[in-house]
């Protein structure tokens, strides 16, 4: 049961990642640290996006699916309290490549 969980997470997250491929753009031969790090962290926050949105919407299910069993209720919280933190230290992540971008 907990395989089948799994396999299907990564199925829904490679669908969710398809248009992130499928608009891959071709190297460019001058390639600089501000040109790599902006690629780069355009990748991550669309990553993060689909990630911590997949969390929301299976926390939404959990706390559905629940009725009223405080155990449920609690993992369901705990799925928004991780994706809340997941999106706090992307903010700071990004925050810090944008302060050594900006000092470099």
């Amino acid at each position: 049961m907990k395989t089948s969980k799994i396999i299907v997470s990564l199925l829904l997250l490679s669908v969710a990642l398809l248009p992130v491929v499928a608009s891959a753009q071709p190297a460019t031969t001058g390639l600089d640290f501000t040109t790599l790090t902006g690629t780069v962290g355009t990748l991550l926050w669309q990553i993060v996006g689909i990630v911590a949105l997949v969390m929301f919407v299976i926390a939404g299910l959990q706390f559905m699916f629940a009725q009223g069993d405080p155990g449920k209720v609690a993992t369901a919280r705990q799925f928004v309290l991780w994706g809340v933190v997941g999106i706090v230290v992307a903010i700071l992540a990004y925050s810090i490549v944008g302060i050594v971008e900006s000092i470099i």
